[in-house]
């Protein structure tokens, strides 16, 4: 008797399990056209809420598996910092999801924890209710395709809504009518981005090189704006460069022409001539003499001068001890004079 009820109670409990299995199938199967399952890195990403809020997940509905919020909940309890952190706003995320009107978010009792793996979980989940991952894990993303599962990638998303053309990129574009502004001119691109070019109303109907300013999303679609790229600079400074022919040689070779050198004269000896006596020939007697370029400072007292010269005679005095100077002494002369100046 103990056997036949232990057998009955088996029996009993294997077909409530089965009827618990049916009834989520029909129930998931009736909430959305197509489930997707939420991965852990999605959650902890944090972009699902815009793709969410853009409206592009229509009536299929997000099902966040408890085991995915057990690992999130292991990971936020972390003696890692940014680990919790992380961990911390993917439980955000989910409270988000919840109070959103514009999707449909069910939380899927599979268990608090998955012994096989979370990802395991998520492939074996989407396998029997023949629905979809939602991940940007990039092996769990392979996994899936190799076991002909339907995957969205987030980061697949926003790679195929980045620009084609960044700022400060040039290429060729045929202009093909007139702008808003009267200087402008519009051409699109082969997506159908509408360019418009400024200051090149003249040239419609020309292929011209444009530059890339700035684009500007807006609901209506993406816009973007450029201009003309000039050439006309850069010839002008190649013809002010200096020419590297014969000419531009001949001006390398010839010397700086550097001040001429006047050479110091000495002083004009005064109508009164001035004698030294022997007894004098301790003292330093000097006169200031008006010369061509000012006063001179005081000399010292030289040998006494043969005469005084007379009309028609050069005034320079002649020296019976002292001889003349060489060019060398008065550019030295001169170069001491107008430092002391």
């Amino acid at each position: 008797m103990e056997l036949i009820i232990i057998i009955l109670l088996l029996a009993i409990l294997a077909e409530a399990t089965y009827l618990v299995a049916v009834n989520t199938t029909k129930s998931v199967g009736k909430k959305a056209g197509r489930p997707i399952f939420v991965d852990t890195s999605v959650l902890i990403d944090g972009r699902i809420i815009a793709v969410a809020e853009s409206g592009f997940i229509g009536s299929d509905t997000l099902f966040i598996p408890r085991s995915v919020i057990g690992e999130l909940q292991y990971l936020a309890d972390n003696a890692d910092s940014e680990k919790r952190s992380r961990a911390r706003h993917g439980l955000d995320i989910v409270s988000e999801l919840q109070k959103m009107d514009k999707v449909k978010v069910e939380i899927f009792q599979d268990g608090s924890k998955a012994e096989e793996g979370v990802d395991e979980r998520l492939l074996k989940l989407a396998k029997q209710y023949r629905g979809a991952v939602c991940t940007i894990d990039y092996n769990l993303n392979k996994v899936a395709q190799v076991e002909n599962i339907t995957v969205l990638n987030v980061n697949d998303l926003a790679m195929s809504l980045r620009m084609a053309y960044l700022p400060g990129e040039k290429i060729l574009l045929e202009l093909t009518q007139k702008g808003q502004d009267g200087h402008q001119a519009v051409g699109h691109l082969t997506d159908g981005t509408m360019v418009v070019v400024e200051r090149a109303n003249k040239l419609i109907g020309q292929t011209v090189e444009i530059e890339f300013i700035r684009s500007l999303q807006t609901a209506a679609g993406k816009m973007m704006f450029a201009k003309l790229v000039d050439k006309k600079p850069t010839h002008d400074m190649q013809q002010n460069k200096p020419t590297k022919g014969v000419l531009g040689k001949k001006a390398a070779k010839q010397p700086v022409q550097s001040a001429p050198v006047v050479p110091i004269m000495p002083p004009v000896a005064s109508e009164t001539p001035v004698a030294y006596h022997s007894d004098q020939n301790d003292q330093r007697l000097a006169t200031r003499q008006a010369g061509p370029r000012g006063p001179y400072k005081q000399r010292q007292p030289r040998e006494s001068y043969t005469s005084q010269p007379s009309v028609g005679q050069s005034s320079q005095p002649r020296k019976t001890t002292k001889k003349p100077r060489t060019s060398a002494q008065n550019e030295a002369s001169l170069i001491e004079l107008l430092n002391n100046q």
